[in-house]
């Protein structure tokens, strides 16, 4: 017995050692580092309606972008973020620090519409819209441009150095630059109103942090969309990582129809591919070469397909061709794919739970958002009692309280403001009963409310702290008139 034990354990001693052998072979075989090695992709042009699609967005989300900081309101810049005055114009709303929770409100909005977007038709933000793909295809368009096709940018760069290659090169880094560089003018042109910017760059006095964000933001789309490309969607993009979570078996996405294109493999026009056992996938690879992330969609859903449908218009151009119905890769669903799901039954399973949860919850933030901007009021008050001053008696013999008030004018024009003071028998403000704002300013003031002991006291006022309400009522124009409750302090009686 003993005897048996011991062979059973050299037995797997051994087995193990075989294991452990294999397994440091196969490491020595893999590439070593975080990453693996990266493998130039060479893009094919593809034509179809995806991309057109892909194109729309890239000319829509372009004109918005760059055509933005010239555009003129009420004689000033429609968008602009002015951090030196702490303003933000949005076309006819001007929005304060104090503001910060519309900025909030906006981004759980976004966040999700991403995630109702996501649920029903997967990274249609990704393929179509996100900077990092429009900017690629706007980069790869150039490089098309000047270098050629998929096949003579393959063997230019195979190429020996030569004057004709440096030239192509040259100038499509170049062009590359000029983007790059007016990308980065332009996203400062939110933040400095672009006619101004356009004088300090003719007088050379541009300051130092708009130079580091020209050249910073120029460098970054520079190197994200003309060399890193689709490293940046695989490696650096967190959405690319939990889109997973917000799919479902009904959500649409690229996929491949396995039951229709098995076996593949390649044939001659015009003969049934039934006739020898294959599917209509002839293994041509142009899916594969469309692809800007350089995936394989035969294989099934991966995290780096961003959704732009490129494959999809690919894989139609070939059945075309080969006189095959189109649709062999699609915009489909899982249980779409497995049950051969009509479009009208895709459709009504978009209408599931969670879509409906999200479209809810957004209509009800978007609801919220607009009403609230639309009863927000362009004056502010905030009154805060002078803590230095508990309550003091005067000369007439008015006890006296002071406070501080900041009042904020949101308005573009200048506005006469009426402040009132509520509470107490007697009660009034001594000096003070209207105040001018210029617009878009904002203004303290020293208010001095006093009351007569006997009255307050006889009304009900008792020693120590009284609430009273502090109003604000606009002259000039029709607004809500503002208040705030705050208390007065009355000494107690010898």
């Amino acid at each position: 017995m003993r005897q048996i034990f011991y062979a059973k354990v050299e037995e797997a001693a051994a087995a193990s050692s075989s294991v452990d052998k294999d397994r440091r072979e196969k490491k020595d075989k893999q590439p070593q580092g975080l990453f693996a090695a990266r493998k130039k992709l060479y893009v094919r042009d593809v034509k179809g309606f995806f991309d057109n699609w892909r194109w729309i967005f890239v000319w829509l989300t372009q004109i918005v972008f760059y055509g933005l900081p010239w555009l003129q309101w009420n004689g000033r810049q429609a968008l602009l973020f002015d951090l030196n005055e702490h303003k933000f114009y949005i076309f006819g709303l001007i929005f304060w620090p104090s503001d910060v929770v519309y900025m909030t409100i906006l981004l759980i909005i976004c966040a999700v519409a991403l995630f109702l977007f996501t649920a029903v038709a997967g990274r249609l933000w990704c393929g179509y819209a996100c900077p990092q793909t429009v900017y690629t295809e706007i980069f790869m368009w150039v490089e098309s441009k000047i270098e050629g096709n998929r096949v003579a940018r393959m063997r230019l760069d195979k190429a020996p150095l030569s004057a004709n290659k440096i030239m192509r090169k040259g100038f499509k880094h170049f062009i590359w630059a000029v983007i790059s560089l007016w990308s980065g003018y332009t996203l400062v042109a939110y933040f400095t109103p672009m006619r101004e910017l356009f004088l300090e760059t003719v007088n050379f006095t541009l300051s130092v942090s708009e130079v580091f964000w020209i050249f910073f933001y120029g460098f970054m789309m520079y190197l994200f969309a003309g060399w890193m490309r689709e490293q940046v969607c695989k490696y650096m993009c967190p959405y690319a990582r939990f889109q997973s979570v917000m799919f479902d078996a009904d959500t649409l996405i690229v996929t491949y129809d396995v039951k229709r294109g098995e076996s593949r493999g390649p044939r001659k026009k015009g003969v049934d591919p039934r006739e020898q056992g294959k599917g209509d996938c002839i293994d041509c690879g142009v899916c594969v070469d469309v692809c800007p992330t350089g995936i394989d969609i035969r294989d099934g859903l991966q995290y780096e397909c961003i959704g732009c449908g490129a494959c999809a218009d690919g894989c139609d151009d070939i059945m075309v061709k080969m006189g095959y119905p189109k649709g062999l890769i699609r915009y489909d669903t899982e249980n779409g794919v497995q049950q051969n799901s009509s479009k009208m039954d895709i459709m009504r399973r978009i209408l599931r739970g969670r879509v409906l949860l999200y479209t809810v919850v957004l209509l009800a933030l978007v609801i919220g958002l607009a009403y609230s901007l639309g009863q927000r009021s362009v004056l502010k008050m905030r009154v805060e009692r002078d803590a230095r001053t508990v309550a003091r008696v005067v000369e007439s013999g008015m006890v006296e309280n002071v406070y501080r008030i900041q009042l904020s004018n949101a308005d573009e024009k200048n506005h006469t403001i009426s402040v009132s003071v509520h509470g107490l028998n007697g009660i009034s403000i001594k000096g003070v009963d209207k105040v001018e704002l210029p617009a878009l300013s904002t203004q303290t003031l020293a208010l001095k409310v006093q009351v007569d002991q006997t009255k307050a006291r006889t009304a009900g006022g008792t020693s120590g702290t009284n609430p009273i309400e502090i109003r604000l009522s606009p002259i000039d124009f029709k607004d809500d008139v503002l208040s705030e409750k705050t208390i007065f302090m009355l000494p107690k009686q010898d």
